[in-house]
């Protein structure tokens, strides 16, 4: 049994039997960024923290409260890389799950091309991630989210790559 937010009543499904608040497991907004140089390499990062810790991943991250996708895109770059990043077309967005607190929480995954607006002046968030490589784009390591895995087969698609 699950307990109301808003009274602690016992519940079932999603509305409350005491007062009947409604709530309902929607996905968290999420922005990402696909950052391609100009061999068509792939910008990823090492996780340094659960989930996923010491996979690799795209940078990117939650939205803030009502915080646009495409505002949290360039935030994410400028936290996570150092440097501002120029976003191109929209990739797609995805449904994936992130372990969290004991649970996995489902999440919206938004992700944009992108370039650097200065790739020599990249300088990662120690507490994100250890470490930062170039890959190809079709033979990307293993990514810690399939979100992940499915923006970059989409960009390599459109790209004429597999």
């Amino acid at each position: 049994m699950s307990f109301c937010s808003r009274c602690g009543a016992g519940k079932t499904g999603s509305a409350c039997g005491g007062c009947g608040y409604q709530t309902f497991l929607n996905p968290r907004p999420t922005a990402g960024l696909v950052v391609l140089d100009e061999h068509d390499r792939v910008l990823l990062l090492k996780r340094a923290r659960p989930p996923q810790a010491g996979l690799w991943e795209l940078p990117g991250g939650f939205c803030d409260g009502w915080e646009e996708p495409v505002d949290a895109a360039l935030r994410e770059g400028r936290e996570e890389l150092g440097v501002d990043v120029v976003l191109g077309p929209f990739v797609g967005m995805y449904i994936g799950g992130y372990a969290f607190q004991g649970e996995v929480i489902p999440v919206l995954d938004c992700f944009w091309l992108a370039t650097l607006e200065d790739p020599g002046a990249i300088v990662v968030d120690p507490e994100e991630s250890v470490e930062w490589a170039w890959f190809p784009l079709h033979d990307p390591p293993p990514l810690a989210f399939s979100t992940m895995i499915r923006a970059l087969q989409n960009v390599a698609l459109a790209k004429g790559q597999r």
